[in-house]
């Protein structure tokens, strides 16, 4: 399916603008979430040089994804219907138990087989850049190739260390299952990535792998990002909290490791503190919140950084994924002081006391949240240095010189 933008080709310039693709797994609007925020940020760019045209996959039931984009991002869109999976506890472990069987990691397997109509959207095109976002979408750079002068593959996670994270941070049948999709994975990104012109990845860390896994891999740090954000107001609620897609399993086990580890002590020490968990999918949680008037789920908010702004700490318990995690940037951006894991902060260009606090463990978290919560002008001081941090390097205009020097052939932004 496809359909014309809300930008006319018509408009002044646009007929003089080369063109680009930009084939995504998941639609980049609205900008709610890490994945979409990254995509977002990624055409933005583009459509400021390029007439975009744009392929995206699409869920079951889900809205045209076109409908949402801007005015002028855009020129032509085409839409990939996904099949039906039903989200059936029986049903998701009969496809990854046939997915273990074939060796074929969950994500790679969902977007697979659908050379057909890529080809079908491509024919006739000619592209100056062409980005394919996910390595889940990877192999599409076959029906692409012919058709761009540079192919560009833009990488959220390193699938195999996502995979090989969550193995550690399991045990029994999950941690094995996880373990052989991290092979797998690891079998396709050696195969996919030196097929590309260049790599996209989200930090130096993530480079650093990708570059021992395929040393031909071109690969160059384009570092998640926000729009430049007014300071939004802030409160002083007694409130703590945590953002995050609770349909990914990291930010499930996190949830669940504070709750039962780290939220008794806190709420042994003050007892008006409330917990706010800002998530549009919060279905696996629901549970706590039903035990506990003191937890609050929000549901989908319009504006995550203005609702962070309202809490005295964000918290970041995660011991399992791959990439940077957004809902830092977002903290930061709100001038919300942070308590990550190490893991949480992992990628990201910060230190430890000075933008964010890291504990690794129950106590030391317990710890350094509440000492942020008896200390208002600890809080201050720290969310003030995440605000400058963020200002100084996790702007969609400071991470766009990275685009600029990959589409300009300048290498010296590796």
């Amino acid at each position: 399916m496809s359909m014309p933008s809300n930008a006319s080709g018509d408009e002044p310039g646009l007929r003089n603008k080369p063109q680009a693709l930009f084939l995504a797994a998941e639609a980049p609007y609205p900008a709610i979430g890490g994945g979409p925020i990254r995509a977002s940020s990624v055409l933005e760019y583009l459509a400021r040089r390029f007439s975009v045209h744009a392929i995206f996959f699409r869920e079951p039931g889900a809205p045209h994804p076109g409908a949402a984009i801007p005015p002028g991002r855009v020129d032509r869109v085409d839409v990939i219907d996904l099949p039906f999976h039903s989200k059936h506890p029986v049903a998701r472990v009969l496809r990854n138990v046939s997915r273990l069987v074939r060796n074929r990691a969950p994500l790679m397997d969902r977007f697979a087989g659908f050379e057909a109509s890529i080809e079908r959207c491509v024919s006739g095109q000619q592209y100056e850049a062409a980005f394919i976002e996910h390595f889940w979408c990877a192999p599409y750079v076959e029906q692409v190739r012919s058709r761009a002068k540079r192919v560009i593959l833009d990488v959220y996670n390193v699938e195999s260390a996502w995979h090989s994270s969550m193995a550690s941070s399991e045990s029994g049948l999950l941690a094995w299952s996880h373990g052989r999709f991290a092979r797998a994975a690891l079998h396709l990104e050696h195969y996919w990535l030196p097929k590309f012109d260049r790599i996209l990845a989200t930090s130096c860390n993530d480079a650093k792998i990708m570059r021992a896994i395929a040393a031909d891999a071109k690969v160059t740090v384009y570092p998640n990002a926000l729009p430049l954000i007014v300071p939004p107001p802030r409160t002083d609620r007694p409130e703590i909290i945590f953002s995050g897609n609770l349909e990914y399993a990291p930010n499930i086990a996190a949830v669940r490791f504070f709750h039962r580890n780290v939220w008794p002590a806190l709420q042994s020490r003050w007892p008006e503190l409330k917990w706010k968990i800002l998530s549009r999918n919060p279905g696996p949680i629901r549970d706590l919140a039903a035990r506990d008037p003191s937890i609050q789920i929000t549901g989908f908010v319009a504006d995550a950084v203005a609702v962070i702004a309202q809490s005295r700490v964000a918290i970041v318990p995660l011991f399992a994924g791959s990439g940077t995690r957004i809902k830092i940037l977002e903290a930061w951006a709100a001038g919300t002081p942070v308590v990550s894991t190490t893991l949480g902060a992992e990628g990201l260009e910060c230190r430890d006391g000075e933008h964010l606090v890291l504990a690794d463990d129950a106590e030391r978290f317990t710890t350094a949240v509440s000492e942020l919560l008896a200390l208002p002008l600890n809080r201050e001081r720290l969310g003030a240095a995440g605000r400058r941090l963020y200002e100084e390097r996790y702007t969609w205009p400071i991470a766009w010189k990275a685009l600029e020097a990959v589409l300009e052939g300048d290498t010296s932004h590796r």
